[in-house]
């Protein structure tokens, strides 16, 4: 097999190849779920999504002879590095063939990229930071993915660990499941708790979505701020995130919880379009709304992405109280499941309660990383 060429990412034609390449990779994978390629194109766009006015990236392509094979992103992630004090350079974004040939070129060129911005370490993946996708999934491939959660075939574990990383920090997801919900504890633990007349839950207000997005900021950079891997989300990151949100929140799951009066908490979950996304096939059109209309009683699940507490108020038995409340909201729809995470692998505190409710850990992503040698 000859040689993939490596190149890097400047034309329109270039840059649609750059976005195609994963209907190839995954032509004959039932599991995986066709991103939309306007909402690709946007998130990678340093000129439309706020994440590339602290950030740079660089593409690139790899190529066999007329046929695209790989791809990778390297990311400078200024925010991250201030706020960690490191001098981390990310990869992201990474689709390639089982040939660890190529997978080793396109490291190769996101190296040498990074080597020439001082940077001390690559790390990844991200798509483009943990505020997004994140992780290789190395456990639970017969599940698709939720929704904006990654999903890679089997074999790139070992592309990446030839090339010289190796694990750093492992992120789980739970799920719980209508037939296996076991609350009766909880639920008397919850009752304990709401008896304390400080609390107050409600639901969110999608008529002051923008206002509510700022308040779910605002929870999320306090409640995460000591969680590794952790960056603040800009105000621009959040209502970017919340223009994606509205267009499919379910405000009776987007929950915020009140202590005398001062929120301190959070937990959003979202409906799981996954089944939508593969009747759309990365395009949106009029005939994609049609699609939507025809097919939204396809959904039958929920993604959990965020259940945060601020630290002043993380002694009071909260999450056990917002989980209860979203477990009692949750079984009045029509979700057979709901997937929780991503959690730290060493989050132990809320994997136990999440287990305690009855759910069961079932897929797992992990982390890597890599020193360079300047």
């Amino acid at each position: 097999m000859a040689n993939a060429e490596i190149f890097q990412v400047t034309t329109e034609s270039e840059m649609d190849e750059f976005i195609d390449l994963p209907w190839k990779i995954y032509a004959d994978d039932t599991n995986w779920v066709p991103p939309l390629k306007k909402a690709v194109r946007k998130l990678l766009d340093p000129a439309k999504h706020p994440f590339w006015k602290f950030s740079e990236r660089v593409l690139f392509l790899a190529r066999r002879g007329s046929q695209t094979v790989g791809r990778i992103a390297g990311i400078l992630d200024n925010n991250f590095n201030s706020f960690h004090n490191e001098n981390m350079g990310a990869w992201g974004f990474f689709e390639c063939e089982n040939d660890p040939s190529t997978a080793g070129a396109l490291f190769d060129a996101v190296e040498r990229w990074s080597c020439d911005k001082g940077l001390s370490f690559l790390r990844g993946p991200f798509n483009p930071s943990t505020n997004y996708e994140v992780g290789l999934l190395v456990e639970g491939f017969q599940y698709p993915p939720s929704i904006m959660m990654p999903y890679n075939p089997p074999y790139y574990l070992q592309l990446v660990e030839s090339y010289g990383f190796s694990k750093e920090k492992d992120l789980l997801a739970v799920i719980l499941e209508r037939n296996q919900i076991k609350s009766d504890r909880m639920e008397r633990l919850a009752r304990r708790i709401a008896r304390n007349k400080k609390v107050e839950i409600r639901k969110a207000d999608k008529r002051n979505f923008d206002s509510e997005m700022a308040l779910i900021r605002e929870i999320y950079n306090a409640a995460w701020s000591r969680n590794w891997g952790f960056v603040p989300m800009t105000d621009e990151e959040m209502l970017e995130t919340g223009k994606e949100m509205i267009r499919i929140a379910d405000t009776d799951l987007i929950l915020f919880v009140y202590y005398e009066g001062e929120p301190v908490g959070v937990t959003v979950v979202l409906p799981d379009i996954g089944p939508l996304l593969k009747r759309l096939n990365g395009k949106i059109g009029l005939l994609g709304i049609f699609k939507v209309l025809i097919y939204k009683h396809e959904i039958r699940g929920a993604r959990a992405l965020a259940m945060g507490f601020k630290k002043s108020h993380q002694g009071l038995g909260l999450p056990i109280l917002a989980f209860d409340h979203l477990v009692k909201v949750w079984e009045k729809k029509t979700f057979d499941y709901v997937e929780i995470g991503w959690n730290l692998e060493d989050n132990y505190d809320i994997i136990k309660i999440e287990l305690e409710f009855g759910a069961r850990i079932y897929k797992r992503y992990r982390i890597v990383r890599k020193d360079l040698v300047m």
